[in-house]
């Protein structure tokens, strides 16, 4: 006899078409139209049999971190370098939040500790204290990279909703009196030249030749640790 199935599985609904449903209606109209019923809809289900494989609506917002990150194709930490990988990391972390601009601010407050991401995050621990960093000062890096491009991303999303190209910055800098603010005005028409991704991989190098002085540096805890002993 075969095995009974739930409501959700009868439907034909599975966590990751949820997931990509939920990415959708996000992207075409923000997280403040996300909600249970509107998703179930989206997808020609009740609200309820969505519960069947994400349990409430903070599950929901973890799964599309994940879903999200996953998309940056995180790199097989212990394949190369740890200075390209985690390189190639906040390039394909930038994209996957460009294309979800919407997403951004979950990213921002969404912890989306999720079995997935974790196994993501001890690969890359593991790659990075093989090189020489003891663990904390490895998680150190690990958050540190991820912040920037999320910084970098959530500036992004500004720009573009204030119908800038970039930032915005270097435009209007490069209209001050050149006379008075002569570098100032030299050194923003040369940024506009090059554009945001400049000062994003100019940034990347410097917090990865920062990473790499500090690997040799104890945490500040594991300093006060060998005081006391």
């Amino acid at each position: 006899m075969p095995a009974s199935r739930t409501r959700g599985q009868r439907a034909g609904i599975t966590r990751q078409a949820i997931l990509q449903a939920a990415l959708r209606l996000a992207d075409r109209e923000g997280l403040a139209a996300l909600s249970m019923r509107r998703l179930g809809a989206e997808l020609g289900v009740e609200a309820m049999t969505l519960y069947h494989h994400v349990p409430n609506k903070n599950a929901l917002l973890d799964g599309m971190v994940e879903h999200v990150a996953s998309e940056a194709n995180p790199p097989s930490f212990g394949n190369s370098s740890w200075r390209e990988e985690l390189r190639d990391y906040a390039h394909s972390l930038l994209a996957a939040l460009s294309a979800h601009p919407n997403v951004v601010p979950l990213f921002m407050s969404q912890p989306a500790v999720t079995p997935q991401n974790l196994r993501t995050m001890e690969a890359a621990l593991e790659t990075l204290c093989a090189a020489g960093f003891e663990p904390r000062r490895a998680l150190d890096v690990v958050y540190s990279l991820t912040e920037f491009v999320l910084g970098h991303a959530a500036i992004q999303v500004g720009a573009a909703r204030a119908g800038q190209d970039g930032p915005g910055r270097a435009a209007s800098l490069s209209a001050v009196d050149q006379d008075a603010y002569p570098l100032l005005s030299q050194a923003a028409r040369a940024d506009q030249k090059h554009g945001t991704m400049s000062r994003f991989d100019f940034t990347l190098e410097a917090l990865l030749s920062g990473f790499d002085t500090a690997r040799s540096v104890p945490h500040e805890s594991e300093r006060q640790r060998g005081t006391a002993s």
